[in-house]
């Protein structure tokens, strides 16, 4: 359980252009986007019973998930939401396992560079694109400020 930084400004759109600033309108499009968000953990098929998520400031997420990998991927798929800039975990895991480290993609990145600064070796590329599945679908579709699952070895 933690706190998870994002930049608010990349990443994948859900919702179509933002409503108007009015106060209704806002709470509107709030409720909409976190349907968009939990209609998007459904399409990726990451099992977690209970999801709930709560957006304020940050996007609060709850639930129980089998594994930290499917967990991860639960923080990594809305983190990587337009818009979102925190995701505060609250996720309960029930049979743990070592943690991936998070990775924030940089302009000029691709994921055999990536691989070769994590674990030494350029070729170990698919382990971090498995990792990533079912948010990534192509090894060379990542974008600066993305952030990715690099699983330890």
């Amino acid at each position: 359980m933690g706190l998870f930084s994002f930049l608010k400004k990349a990443g994948k759109k859900l919702t179509g252009k933002s409503e108007p600033k009015v106060e209704e309108a806002v709470k509107s499009a709030e409720v909409s986007k976190l349907d968009a968000m939990k209609s998007e953990i459904t399409r990726l098929g990451i099992p977690v019973n209970g999801l709930n998520l709560e957006m304020a400031e940050q996007i609060v997420i709850s639930g129980e998930t089998a594994t930290n990998a499917d967990r991860e991927k639960i923080i990594l798929a809305l983190g990587n939401c337009e818009g979102v800039g925190c995701v505060e975990d609250r996720i309960t895991v029930t049979n743990p396992e070592p943690e991936a480290k998070f990775y924030t993609v940089q302009s000029g990145d691709t994921l055999s560079k990536i691989s070769k600064a994590q674990y030494g070796d350029p070729m170990k590329y698919n382990s971090i694109f498995e990792a990533n599945k079912p948010m990534l679908d192509h090894p060379d579709k990542i974008y600066p400020g993305q952030v990715l699952r690099i699983p330890q070895q």
